[in-house]
């Protein structure tokens, strides 16, 4: 069942969700309020938990300065958190943040169950709705990147070595046969990145051909981006009558889906890519890095926005910043504000205040989608 890797080797719940207990460390140091630990970035772990069949059953959270470096809160905080995880018989702890190998060991051995971070629950989701080829050698380049420094002893590694769900493990040194086997294991890992780097390198090649006919054809090329769960593969139905999956779960939406629209004398491609999210594990920015070379080489980007949410314009600087990150940062963008059939009009007025040329839209209803294709056409031709 989805999210039973993380209660380690030999787990057996059929039919039941295991049940997690959130820990975060609430920086003082001028995060912003969507930083690890705020009530943003919780609300956000629980629906990444939610999304891979676990149940959140209570949050434990320490105001510090800066996580400590041996178990992330401080002992105090482990205690209560140890208390909290027997009372609700939870099955393991999720920290959000990314954890060390050394917090994640001796977290373990002070709450006694398993412990793993905000990255590795990231990656397993990925794992879960990778579908194509491409996708699923980018997930388990990402995963490898993750696990290797992670090894230990002990059976604390990927259920499946070259295509399993990533274990949030944690490294600690031995000696003889468990050197040996912990240095097979990496062994193995690095032999299988290389072989799937060669993967992906041909099927970059293959999206690199495709990219060179759309353009000796003179084919114009829209990238939808946008946060996670925004709206964007609803949208691209709206616009082109696709059927790409619609889920209201999040990175529902992996593998890049292209389809082509016409109107009058224009033609374009619109081209739906992975969401973003808060944090977004740098391994997963380099393993799909040329997929999302997708949105770097369009000529325009269509950034979506969820305008019912409360934290909408930190989603808009969530996504610049990969975009950036990812070379796409100087591709010319029109900012789409999906969902205003459920947002509070004053919500979508104040958006539109900081940025007056964004389109107002719903992708379920149908409402400013002519407005949209017209701006498109326009920003296109």
């Amino acid at each position: 069942m989805a999210g039973s890797w993380l209660l380690g080797a030999g787990a057996d719940l059929p039919g039941e969700r295991p049940n997690a207990v959130l820990v975060a460390v609430n920086q003082e140091d001028g995060a912003g309020d969507s930083g690890p630990g705020s009530e943003v970035s919780l609300a956000e772990l629980r629906r990444l938990a939610d999304t891979d069949g676990l149940t959140v059953v209570d949050a434990v959270v320490q105001n510090r300065p800066r996580p400590d470096p041996a178990t992330y809160v401080g002992s105090g905080k482990v205690e209560e958190l140890a208390a909290v995880t027997e009372r609700t018989q939870a099955d393991l702890v999720i920290a959000d943040g990314e954890l060390s190998p050394g917090q994640v060991r001796n977290l373990e051995e002070r709450v006694g169950v398993r412990v793993v971070d905000r990255t590795a629950l990231i990656l397993d989701i990925f794992a879960e709705h990778a579908r194509t080829s491409e996708g699923r050698v980018q997930v388990e380049l990402a995963q490898i990147a993750y696990q290797l420094p992670r090894l230990r002893d002990g059976g604390r590694t990927m259920s499946r070595v070259g295509g399993g769900r990533v274990a949030g493990g944690a490294g600690i040194g031995v000696r003889g046969p468990g050197e040996m086997r912990l240095e097979t294991q990496r062994r193995t890992l690095r032999q299988r990145a290389t072989r799937l780097r060669r993967n992906a390198s041909e099927l970059a090649r293959r999206r690199e051909r495709t990219r060179s006919r759309r353009a000796r054809n003179r084919v114009p090329s829209v990238s939808i981006t946008g946060y996670t769960n925004a709206g964007k593969s609803a949208l691209l139905n709206r616009l082109t009558g696709a059927d790409a999956q619609v889920r209201d779960v999040l990175f529902a939406t992996l593998d890049p889906t292209v389809r082509r629209i016409s109107t009058g004398e224009l033609t374009y491609t619109v081209i739906d890519t992975v969401g973003f999210v808060r944090h977004l594990p740098h391994q997963l920015v380099d393993a799909f890095r040329s997929t999302l070379e997708e949105v770097s080489r369009s000529d325009l980007t269509m950034h979506v926005v969820d305008a019912s949410a409360p934290d909408a314009l930190e989603q808009i600087t969530t996504v610049h910043g990969v975009l950036q990150e990812i070379g796409a940062g100087q591709v010319p963008e029109l900012l789409v504000l999906n969902k205003i059939d459920i947002a509070p009009p004053e919500w979508v007025d104040a958006l539109r205040r900081v940025y007056p040329e964004a389109v107002a839209v719903s992708a379920l209803t149908g409402a400013g989608i002519d407005e949209l294709r017209a701006v498109l056409a326009a920003r296109l031709a």
